[in-house]
């Protein structure tokens, strides 16, 4: 008996797209000014890299997920919490509201959960929606690998709109022998220094990766580190404390409270080409509208 395949869903971490358009432009000043004065080159990039996404997934169920401000749970478990993140520039500022607004009037479903990360946004969704959808995620963020599954790839962007370094659960393993819920260890281990978790001083990513290859679980690891080298087991000894807490903030938590059933009834596009060439117009988005044509000619 033939099992149809599952219809796709695309799901897009809107504010890594935002801000990666936005510096490959302003490198050069090109910020594209509306004619309100706002810039826009990050919105434009937002965009037309989505607008490349849906034709090359062909899938017309997508969500776009957000940031709702600097402040989530990770702040309570850590005051430092991508603490050492450097604010905005002034022209990318404004953005932040408008790409939201235009990603509505273009019909998108936008998700953003006070308290939570994008990632953890993106991560819930894949779990829940897997169960029926093959669940196509892209971000830039390689902690996302940890929520690979059956039914959820990752395709991690590697240059403008169509390179990605594209992974399932399958290619993960091979490359990492290991599986896509130990990554988190592997992460903790090692540590994040532009999240502002330190890991274990003096264990880098290869000996992370190879120290869970061995052990399975920094649990396990832990019960045994009689076996590992005396330098080894020294910098973990010393650095227990932060290795506990890099565990809880390298996690992906997947269980951000959404109302599933009502984003599956939102999440098609059903915008048709001309109000889309509407909302585009209305905000002088013409680089993007000559993009979007040029894709369905």
């Amino acid at each position: 008996m033939m099992v149809e395949p599952k219809e796709k869903v695309l799901i897009i971490d809107g504010m890594a797209l935002l801000f990666r358009h936005f510096f490959a432009t302003s490198i050069n000043k090109h910020f594209m000014p509306n004619q309100d004065g706002i810039p826009t080159n990050g919105i434009q990039g937002f965009l037309r890299h989505t607008f490349y996404l849906i034709k090359e997934t062909n899938t017309p169920n997508v969500i776009i997920t957000w940031d709702k401000g600097q402040y989530t749970f990770r702040n309570d478990l850590h005051e430092d919490y991508k603490a050492n993140r450097q604010a905005p520039p002034s022209e990318l500022i404004p953005q932040f509201d408008l790409v939201q607004k235009i990603s509505e009037e273009i019909g998108f479903c936008n998700i953003g959960v006070e308290g939570y990360e994008a990632d953890d946004v993106i991560g819930s969704l894949a779990k829940y929606l897997s169960y029926d959808f093959k669940v196509i995620a892209v971000s830039g963020d390689k902690d996302l690998l940890q929520i690979l599954d059956k039914d959820i790839e990752l395709w991690l962007i590697k240059k403008g709109f169509t390179e990605y370094n594209k992974y399932n659960k399958e290619r993960f393993i091979q490359k990492y022998n290991i599986q896509p819920n130990q990554f988190v260890d592997v992460k903790a281990l090692m540590g994040d220094t532009s999240d502002g978790y330190k890991g274990v001083s003096g264990i880098g990513e290869k000996t992370a990766l190879k120290l869970i290859q061995t052990h399975h679980s920094i649990s396990n690891l832990l019960e045994n580190l009689e076996s590992l080298t005396k330098g080894q087991k020294q910098k973990i000894e010393d650095d227990m404390d932060s290795l506990t807490l890099s565990n809880k903030l390298a996690k992906i938590y997947t269980e951000v409270p959404l109302v599933i059933n009502d984003i599956i009834n939102d999440m098609r596009l059903t915008q048709t080409e001309q109000q889309l060439i509407e909302v585009l117009d209305a905000h002088t988005l013409t680089i993007t509208k000559k993009y979007y044509q040029s894709l369905y000619q």
